[in-house]
């Protein structure tokens, strides 16, 4: 996997490229995988030409999951602490980490350009087609296979609830035009399915 997709030197040094592929293919992962990172990436292709700074949001892809406990509450503030050291010196290394941090909520500002390519490649996942959207839940409570499914269901409903009250998922124009009716779809039959287990 290339860390610059348009063929110019790359964004990161092999040791770093190398420190985060492992991470990002650590065993007890099954959604947040490289193959998640290869698919945020591709995401990226239609709304890097919305960003400010196209290069810090393609660093920030890479680093957005890099540190993945799903018992843990502060991964995206680990991966951006992450980004920092591993990119200290590097002049985009501030915008990566921020960048970073959105991740938790999904809810840039108004006019945070580099926010919003970013947020919208990582929730394209949620416009998915049917079987790709089922396959993105299954690997979901597949990470989360120490929580008994009780718990675990109203959890995802409070997830899906908080997503769904946003008033967009996505800032781009792209990811608006292509992403956000279908995503909802998927959002709210997902939720139906898990309050028809009373949650």
């Amino acid at each position: 996997m290339a860390s610059e997709p348009t063929g110019r030197e790359p964004l990161l040094a092999p040791r770093v490229q190398e420190e985060l592929l492992a991470r990002w293919d650590e065993p007890h992962r099954h959604y947040h995988t490289t193959a998640h990172l290869r698919d945020v990436l591709e995401r990226l292709t239609p709304l890097r030409e919305y960003a400010d700074d196209p290069a810090a949001v393609v660093l920030a892809a890479w680093f957005h999951d890099a540190v993945y406990d799903p018992r843990a509450a502060d991964n995206e503030e680990q991966s951006a602490r992450l980004a920092e050291r591993l990119l200290a010196g590097d002049p985009r290394g501030g915008e990566v980490a921020r960048l970073v941090r959105l991740t938790a909520d999904h809810d840039p500002a108004d006019g945070d350009a580099n926010g919003a390519a970013l947020c919208d490649a990582d929730l394209g996942v949620l416009a998915g087609a049917p079987a790709a959207y089922a396959a993105y839940a299954a690997a979901v409570r597949q990470e989360y296979g120490f929580v008994a499914d009780d718990a675990f269901r109203a959890g995802r409903a409070d997830v899906l609830r908080r997503l769904l009250a946003l008033p967009r998922l996505f800032r781009t124009p792209h990811g608006r035009a292509h992403w956000e009716a279908t995503a909802r779809f998927n959002l709210h039959t997902e939720l139906d399915l898990l309050t028809a287990y009373g949650v």
